[in-house]
């Protein structure tokens, strides 16, 4: 296979190839087709393994700012109101997740606190952010630069974020400790909860390529939704 430049076109095996803005390529099987035009609520998948390509869902950032927004406002009951209230030989203790933060701290435990603290507090709170602010710099020419460093910064950040570990250890503690202790789930657990959900539905509406496509327009344009 040979490929050579003609007049800004790529040829290969002697046949010119469209654009690169019109290809895209599987992240999967990296098979390379015509990018396809959809309209609302559609997806593109691709031919070969199947991997959704392409979703374009209807009025994307208006729903993605509502969802940012809730999962910005339930965070700080999420991590600051009793999660757990445990009844144990008459002792009674009140657990909220920054709390168990600190507990761990000064059990000498700093390392593990730290952990706690950067992937339950720390990431979720900083990937909220970076989400609201790439959507607020949608439709202004001028933000967009700062919304592509930030839709960059949010990607590297999504390993690091594992609200669902923490929310199952602690669905594991109550199980282990609901026949020792009188439990009582306290109304952090539903805002946690709360919050994972949003985050979850938020990841499924914010489409990536309709992100880029709405960071890439020309001034003047206006962002898809």
């Amino acid at each position: 296979m040979s490929e050579e430049g003609l007049a800004g076109r790529v040829v290969v095996d002697g046949q010119p190839l469209p654009p690169l803005d019109q290809l895209i390529a599987c992240h999967e099987c990296d098979l390379l087709m015509h990018h396809p035009h959809l309209g609302e609520e559609e997806k593109a998948s691709c031919p070969r393994c199947g991997y959704e390509l392409v979703v374009h869902r209807s009025h994307m950032r208006r729903r993605s700012l509502a969802l940012v927004l809730t999962a910005l406002l339930l965070f700080i009951p999420a991590n600051f109101l009793p999660i757990i209230s445990l009844n144990l030989l008459g002792q009674n203790a009140v657990d909220t997740v920054w709390s168990g933060v600190i507990g761990l701290y000064h059990l000498d435990m700093k390392g593990v606190a730290f952990v706690v603290f950067m992937c339950s507090m720390l990431v979720p709170l900083v990937k909220l952010l970076c989400q609201l602010a790439v959507l607020l710099s949608m439709p202004y020419a001028s933000l967009r630069p700062l919304g592509v460093q930030l839709y960059r910064a949010y990607n590297h950040l999504r390993e690091w974020g594992m609200l669902e570990v923490y929310l199952f250890g602690i669905l594991v503690s109550i199980v282990k400790l609901s026949g020792m202790a009188e439990l009582h789930l306290g109304v952090g657990l539903a805002c946690f909860v709360g919050m994972m959900l949003a985050q979850i539905w938020l990841e499924v509406t914010m489409s990536p390529h309709q992100v880029w496509d709405a960071l890439s327009e020309e001034e003047g344009d206006h962002a898809r939704t």
